[in-house]
């Protein structure tokens, strides 16, 4: 028996187990001393609770997709509005560099995937599957490249695969980041050094803050900023959708998130440096932190465990193996490339995360691990534009090279 629920039942759902996420947090050591973000346990609890109901009672319940769209397009377009160009030449060489890794990491897992599945007596487009198009690129790209792989390239049940897949990998992604960032951490001692900046950066009252940096941060916000800032969310989101109209099927066609962000970056630019309008970055902060905790809760949420349960064995053990190499990547190339110091432990965190995963689950990791050891003004200028930006645009870029050399 499968039960329809309607938004505002998504919604109550959804907060009541990011409520539960938070008290288990705070209530078991290990979670808090792991640094696993809030919403991926409390939506852990409602998938599995999802899971338990379907295999012993056949009782499934259909949520409200509308509602976790915009809340997705809701948290990329803070990413575009928090964008100030002044704040983006901060990461300047950090941000190529990091990019670099990125990149690096998209090549390892298509190759360990296809690698692996040839091995095993796969097509190799099946590893193509349980690589970047479903780990790096989630459930959108997952469905997206499932459907073109099904059609043209004769991989039946790419989608379900795909999905199942994505499902894996955001739920591994929001897993490992905090444990791996807290053992560089730990390892090589760099707590104490980010307390001591920590304090300087206190003294330092001018140092501006970038998206998502401080989520329980309490933000004074009015009624009329609230309303200003609503006004901007909805322009971006409205001109998002248009342009994913517009350019369907055009070589210029790009995910409407993607859209939402270059929007917001475009009109928060347009507004302070040209009109010399203030904009009111608490309330982006607000908006952008609370979409971020819904959706990833929501997406959890609606996550089909019962789809992993079916993965062939050999699969699973391509799963297992890319688990293994994403922990290593991160922790030996990632983090000697990007210094080797507390933020490069941040980034690694927030590589896990849309690594195997998505990049609300990057900003939730670092998050998780900053409010535990402290803040990295640098991972939160640089993971959000990359994993919600550039990592798409590499993604495609090389699924597409490799499904025409392959094809």
């Amino acid at each position: 028996m499968n039960y329809e629920i309607d938004a505002f039942g998504t919604l109550v759902i959804a907060v009541f187990f990011l409520f539960i996420g938070r008290y288990l947090v705070s209530k078991i050591g290990f979670f808090r001393n792991y640094n696993l973000p809030e919403p991926v346990i409390g939506g852990l609890v409602a998938a599995i609770a999802a899971f338990i109901l379907y295999k012993f009672f056949n009782i499934s319940a259909t949520f409200d997709s509308e509602i976790q769209t915009i809340l997705m397009l809701m948290f990329f377009t803070s990413v575009g509005l928090g964008a100030d160009f002044t704040k983006l030449k901060e990461g300047g060489k950090s941000l190529l560099i990091f990019l670099v890794c990125v990149i690096l990491f998209v090549v390892v897992q298509n190759a360990v995937g296809m690698s692996l599945a040839t091995a095993l007596g796969l097509d190799p487009l099946i590893g193509l599957i349980v690589g970047s198009v479903t780990l790096t690129g989630g459930h959108g790209t997952a469905g997206a490249w499932g459907e073109v792989l099904e059609t043209q390239h004769g991989i039946q049940g790419a989608i379900v695969l795909g999905m199942a897949s994505a499902t894996f990998g955001l739920i591994i992604g929001g897993l490992v980041g905090g444990p791996v960032a807290k053992f560089l951490i730990k390892r090589n001692q760099l707590a104490e050094t980010v307390a001591q900046e920590t304090n300087e950066q206190q003294l330092d009252t001018s140092i501006n803050t970038a998206p998502f940096e401080y989520p329980k941060k309490t933000r004074l916000i009015t009624a009329s900023n609230a309303v200003s800032t609503l006004g901007m969310f909805a322009l971006c989101i409205f001109v998002a959708n248009e342009m994913t109209e517009i350019s369907q099927g055009r070589w210029f066609e790009l995910p409407t998130f993607v859209w939402a962000l270059g929007t917001g970056v475009i009109v928060r630019n347009f507004l302070e440096h040209v009109l010399k309008v203030d904009i009111f970055d608490r309330a982006i902060d607000v908006f952008g932190n609370a979409s971020l905790s819904l959706y990833l809760s929501m997406a959890l949420l609606s996550l089909q465990l019962w789809l992993l349960a079916d993965l062939a064995g050999p699969l699973i053990t391509i799963l297992f193996a890319q688990t293994a190499v994403l922990i290593l990547f991160t922790a030996i190339v990632t983090f000697r490339i990007m210094g080797k110091n507390y933020d490069a432990a941040v980034l690694v965190a927030g590589h896990c995360g849309f690594g195997m995963g998505a990049t609300p689950t990057a900003i939730a990791n670092i998050q998780a691990v900053t409010n535990s050891y402290g803040p990295s003004h640098k991972a939160f200028l640089i993971v959000p534009l990359c994993g919600a930006f550039f990592i798409d645009i590499v993604n495609a870029v090389v699924i597409q090279s490799i499904i025409a050399f392959f094809g």
